[in-house]
């Protein structure tokens, strides 16, 4: 017991050590590029609204001393540092000014969870089980029909899916909404209303993710299943006359479970920050929207917590990996 103890708290302090490395590096890496945060909020606001702000030169300074731009680097990384160390304050936004980053950023962080999660899940699924038959029907009409369909369109960009579920389906046939999470004037409560509101605002967004992640997945679990029916114990199995639902659960299954739950745990820690371009697409109101507009406007404190949600995410991920590595096989359990 101790020497597990031992292993989970050093691992725990090694991604905490990862996490303290990456965020500085991060730091310094934002606080180096081009360009006046102040200023181009804006600019911004100038040109999305269409009016002169009036601010000058004496009260973009007074915002930056407000801000604590106008200190040296390693002096604001240093206060950065404090506050989020001894208070979890990531410090105000720019753009929502006085209002705390880590506030937006946890508003958005449930949209993000729910329909990116959600869609990891069911494409994952879904490919497994489509991956499992085509390499149980190697070579027969549907392998031949779906891996070469497969091949070909495994590489397309989501986002470019994302623009032609759009074009399709909200502009040239309008069947679903084009943008947001749910219908203007409905308020957020355990309605069915509302619950079908979400779930309709959702269902393009989800589809972009998932029709092209069902056939990586299928092609990945295709291959594993491919290489596994040529092996000694898989003929022998078949030779015995087992049942092919005992050789597909008992065998088959089992033997691709370890990489592909690695892959589901890493698609799953990195669901803040893959889908970023389809959350902008359809305007859905997720961390994708918010970090869009956090570098439109140079939002640094917006940005880092942003960051620190992802990177965070990521190494849960694989320390939850840790965790499930011997309970799924018991050679790792053993050893």
């Amino acid at each position: 017991m101790k020497r597990m103890l031992w292993y989970f708290a050093r691992k725990i302090l090694v991604y905490a050590l990862v996490l303290f490395v990456a965020l500085t590096i991060f730091y310094f890496l934002l606080q180096l590029a081009p360009g006046d945060p102040v200023l181009r909020y804006v600019r911004e606001m100038e040109s999305r609204y269409g009016y002169n702000t009036g601010t000058t030169d004496t009260g973009a300074q007074a915002f930056r001393e407000q801000f604590g731009l106008d200190k040296p680097i390693p002096i604001r990384y240093l206060s950065f540092m404090k506050e989020l160390l001894l208070k979890g304050n990531f410090g105000p936004s720019i753009v929502s000014y006085p209002v705390p980053a880590q506030v937006g950023v946890l508003q958005a962080l449930p949209w993000s969870i729910g329909l990116l999660g959600v869609s990891v899940v069911i494409s994952w699924v879904l490919g497994m089980a489509l991956g499992t038959v085509l390499g149980w029907r190697r070579g027969k009409a549907l392998d031949s029909i779906a891996t070469p369909f497969a091949v070909s369109l495994a590489q397309m960009p989501q986002y470019l899916m994302a623009i032609l579920l759009s074009m399709v389906f909200v502009y040239a046939i309008p069947i679903f909404p084009s943008g947001e999470a749910y219908a203007a004037g409905l308020k957020k409560a355990l309605t069915l209303p509302f619950i079908w509101s979400v779930v309709n605002h959702a269902i393009l967004p989800s589809l972009s993710m998932v029709l092209i992640s069902i056939l990586g997945w299928s092609l990945g679990q295709r291959a594993m299943v491919i290489n596994l029916l040529g092996e000694d114990y898989m003929r022998l199995a078949e030779a015995k006359g087992l049942p092919r639902r005992r050789l597909v659960g008992r065998y088959i299954l089992r033997n691709t479970m370890l990489p592909q739950v690695t892959g589901l745990a890493l698609s799953l820690g990195g669901v803040v920050n893959g889908y970023f371009l389809i959350e902008w697409i359809y305007r859905y109101p997720g961390i994708g929207s918010l970090f869009v507009n956090a570098i439109r406007t140079l939002d640094y404190n917006a940005l880092l917590c942003i960051a620190v949600i992802a990177m965070l995410m990521v190494l849960l991920a694989s320390l939850i990996i840790e965790f499930l590595y011997p309970l799924i096989d018991p050679r790792i359990r053993r050893g």
